[in-house]
């Protein structure tokens, strides 16, 4: 994951971000939804399959605003619980250092904007996400330093 530490060092001057578990649950979650973003058809699979999950859970409306161009609803830590599973969130949490509860807490934060960002144009992209990094320093910025 290299281009992810590269800009995640970017965020604040900090180089090692390394100790914010905030900032090692995005990446993470990056990483979960560009998963096989060169493979499979479109190249989407991570975040395909993370909005089927929630489509899958009855937050179709919620995961369905993320995507579009318009306001993005919120989501509660249980919505994320039940909607991720304990497997995808306990391997988010322990990346990040954190325990369930935590990781579902600050996933609920984060994913509306990251998904959103992840799809610019109201759709999920048929070519991949585009320039990572700066997707990346957006939603990173945005969310560490809101504390």
């Amino acid at each position: 994951m290299g281009l992810l530490d590269a800009a995640l060092g970017m965020l604040g001057g900090n180089a090692d971000q390394g100790n914010d578990p905030k900032a090692m649950l995005i990446q993470a979650a990056l990483g979960m939804l560009t998963n096989n973003q060169s493979g499979g058809s479109g190249g989407t699979g991570g975040l395909t399959s993370l909005i089927s999950a929630f489509q899958n859970s009855g937050m179709s409306d919620i995961v369905n605003s993320w995507v579009s161009t318009g306001h993005n609803l919120p989501i509660s830590a249980e919505q994320i619980q039940s909607a991720l599973g304990g497997g995808q969130l306990a391997h988010l949490a322990a990346a990040a250092g954190l325990s369930q509860d935590g990781a579902a807490g600050h996933l609920a934060e984060i994913l509306p904007g990251l998904v959103d960002k992840l799809t610019p144009h109201g759709e999920v992209s048929e070519s991949g996400f585009g320039d990572l990094g700066s997707i990346l320093q957006q939603v990173s910025g945005a969310f560490l330093n809101k504390n």
